[in-house]
């Protein structure tokens, strides 16, 4: 079996998942990003399909970048700008080939954390 990539995006300001949220990923390669999807959170705060599925998964270094200041504007919690969080980059290594990479997002307008999930 491949691996692949997934996320999931949780508000925790309001209790809720995260729906509606812009997410783009890129391969890093030293100082240089190629986008390879940009996709948005359901109702569940998830993508509907992995952001790097089996067909296209390969080791490397990624970024995810998520669009919280969109989100926060859309649900009323953006307060004063400029934002004190707006775009949110995770980068992170993928070292095995046939792993299951989950990357979760928590996320209020003053915090956010990550994890590796599974």
């Amino acid at each position: 079996m491949a691996g692949y990539l997934t996320t999931h995006v949780l508000d925790t300001a309001r209790g809720c998942p995260a729906a509606g949220l812009k997410i783009v990923l890129y391969a890093v390669s030293g100082n240089s990003h190629r986008k390879l999807v940009e996709m948005v959170t359901n109702d569940d705060g998830r993508t509907d399909a992995p952001i790097l599925p089996q067909e296209t998964f390969k080791t490397g270094t990624y970024e995810l970048v998520f669009f919280a200041g969109d989100y926060l504007r859309a649900t009323g919690q953006e307060g004063a700008e400029p934002l004190f969080l707006d775009e949110v980059p995770i980068r992170f290594g993928m070292s095995d080939a046939e792993a299951h990479y989950h990357v979760p997002l928590l996320l209020s307008p003053f915090a956010y954390s990550t994890y590796r999930g599974s």
